[in-house]
């Protein structure tokens, strides 16, 4: 993969990433900071760490699957591996300032 190709790769990943919710939270899993790492190889194989809200989040399965079915339909992405990750533990000072806004904590 070229590097111009890998950077509209990486950007397709992360517009893609910003359509997948939270079914209980009305701010998308990239902004509320709950993607640790995209990695992507020459391959076009994609290995994204991410968590959760809270370890017990009764939508888990729901957004994991989201999430690794919307990268798998970016173009040049051949594979996608999603790792459910709790360290370090996620908590509001990871999210961006529109998420903060949003939420109202600002």
């Amino acid at each position: 993969m070229m590097k111009n190709e890998f950077l509209q790769t990486e950007e397709a990943i992360v517009a893609m990433l910003k359509t997948v919710y939270d079914p209980e939270i009305p701010v998308n899993v990239y902004d509320l900071g709950l993607i640790y790492k995209v990695d992507i190889d020459d391959a076009g194989n994609v290995r994204i760490d991410m968590t959760l809200t809270a370890p017990n989040c009764p939508a888990a399965d729901f957004i994991l699957e989201d999430v690794r079915m919307k990268v798998e339909s970016v173009d040049g992405v051949k594979n996608v591996e999603v790792n459910l990750v709790f360290e370090p533990e996620w908590d509001r000072d990871m999210m961006t300032e529109e998420a903060k806004l949003e939420l109202g904590l600002l």
